[in-house]
């Protein structure tokens, strides 16, 4: 175990098992291919009904959205209540709050969606806490808001690397300064440069989502049973996402990321 290299049939059964599900989670397109199949049309034909005032917010909206969620998911989480996470409980939670998105239409989105990410950010925190991570560590709590960077490409990303690779390696100087920060300065959570640098980041591709989420509940007939659909998708989504990569996580904390991260690629 102590050699840099491990192939992947060296990782003991139940943790390549773990591997393979955390891979086969983070690597698929997930939310866009089943918001498609909801339809039964093109995204493209939901875009279409998006002001273009709209999609010219949309990054404004998910950066204010992951602040907001920050300030009161992450800063509020109990770290010391270890516990399986309550998957269910927070899919309700986003579920009706995505009704009362449909039944408002494109324009309650501005409301809805600092709402939604809040919830889901509790949830994944509580998916983090479920797999043995620290909340009191400031790079955990951003591990947390990271996941929402994650299930989607980029224009400049590589086909063919790992799309989670691609996006952890991205995000890792900021999420590095901003911890830095948090501990070093005692910063306020709200204030600090590198943490605004770091939502910025993470709003750039989460808005990639966020436009399909728009683009579904622009649709008119979504109504609110469609847009309480969209968001269970949106929220299953993450959710997801947040496990892989805290398996991940985990699994580095066993071996080593270097060692997880060959074995990933392998895979």
């Amino acid at each position: 175990m102590s050699s840099l290299y491990l192939a992947a049939t060296d990782l003991a059964p139940e943790h390549l098992i773990e591997l393979r599900g955390a891979k086969a989670a983070l690597e698929s397109p997930g939310f866009a291919i089943q918001l498609v199949n909801f339809l039964g049309v093109p995204i493209e034909h939901g875009v279409v009904h998006l002001p273009v005032k709209w999609r010219d917010k949309i990054i404004a909206m998910s950066r204010i959205a992951l602040e907001k969620a920050a300030d009161i998911a992450l800063w509020s989480i109990d770290p010391t209540v270890p516990r399986s996470a309550n998957d269910l409980l927070h899919k309700l939670a986003v579920t009706s709050t995505g009704a009362i998105g449909g039944a408002f239409g494109l324009s309650a989105l501005a409301l809805e969606l600092p709402l939604s990410t809040t919830v889901m950010l509790r949830s994944i925190a509580d998916v983090a806490r479920s797999e043995g991570e620290d909340l009191l560590d400031p790079n955990a709590k951003f591990a947390c808001l990271s996941v929402f960077a994650l299930g989607g490409r980029t224009t400049t990303d590589d086909a063919t690397e790992s799309a989670y690779y691609v996006t952890r390696v991205g995000l890792a100087q900021t999420v590095s300064e901003a911890a830095q920060h948090l501990v070093s300065k005692h910063a306020l959570k709200s204030a600090a440069p590198p943490l605004l640098k770091l939502i910025q980041n993470i709003a750039a591709r989460f808005s990639l989502q966020v436009s399909e989420k728009a683009a579904a509940q622009a649709v008119p007939v979504i109504g609110a049973a469609g847009g309480a659909f969209v968001n269970y998708l949106f929220i299953d989504h993450y959710q997801k996402m947040a496990k892989g990569h805290f398996t991940v996580r985990r699994l580095e904390r066993l071996y080593s990321p270097e060692q997880i991260e060959s074995c990933y690629r392998d895979l």
